[in-house]
């Protein structure tokens, strides 16, 4: 596939190397030619300076047959129309953008453009170290709202459907591994000791999780 990175920067350096090391081709494009430098000599590197949003340049890295884009300059407001022209206008299939501004980052995801917000995903990784949760959490969806967390099946589950132990809008078990292997619950499906519950569940929930499944008559 062919994919175009828009800033080369630290970050878009970075993903290109990855991406060539993967067997793609790409194109990098940057406003500023010295950002280039960054890049190890590669001959299938394609380099075009200019905006990333600009039309013409767009077309001379070749978006006319890319299958992704990746905004990642140091504007958001590049990044966003960027991405918005490949999606909009050249239909690329996989677009996504670095947003600083994570409230601007919200409003461009329900607009249905993916998006990465940089200040919120590090301020959740600062606070997952600085601040363990009781519940040690696996993923973070988005912007961090929602979480998917592990842990131990209390004894007050034990026996009990994984299907019964899911709360429309506050919590559903998306897996259980039972021995290392992990599996999808079903009515049919009853908890055992030692059985690993993955949980998604709104992060200001999460230490609640597993007070709310240890409660007198099970969880509610």
């Amino acid at each position: 596939m062919h994919v175009i990175i828009a800033g080369c920067g630290r970050v878009g350096s970075e993903l290109a190397l990855s991406i060539r090391r993967a067997g793609h081709s790409i194109a990098l494009i940057d406003k500023n030619p010295k950002a280039f430098e960054r890049l190890q000599d590669d001959p299938e590197q394609k380099r075009v300076v200019g905006f990333a949003f600009d039309r013409d340049v767009l077309e001379e890295a070749g978006i006319a047959d890319a299958s992704a884009l990746a905004a990642v300059t140091s504007g958001d407001n590049s990044n966003i129309v960027a991405a918005r022209v490949a999606r909009e206008h050249y239909r690329v299939a996989q677009v996504i953008a670095r947003i600083y501004d994570p409230r601007r980052a919200q409003i461009y995801q329900r607009l249905g453009i993916q998006t990465v917000a940089t200040v919120r995903w590090t301020t959740d990784q600062m606070l997952r170290h600085l601040i363990p949760d009781d519940v040690g959490v696996e993923h973070t969806i988005d912007n961090g709202e929602v979480v998917v967390t592990a842990l131990s099946a209390p004894a007050e589950v034990i026996g009990k459907s994984g299907a019964t132990l899911d709360v429309d809008g506050l919590r559903r078990i998306v897996a259980v591994s039972r021995f290392g292997v992990p599996r999808i619950p079903n009515s049919t499906l009853t908890i055992q000791e030692g059985d690993v519950l993955h949980v998604a569940v709104p992060r200001r929930e999460a230490s609640f999780l597993l007070e709310e499944l240890k409660k007198p008559g099970g969880p509610q």
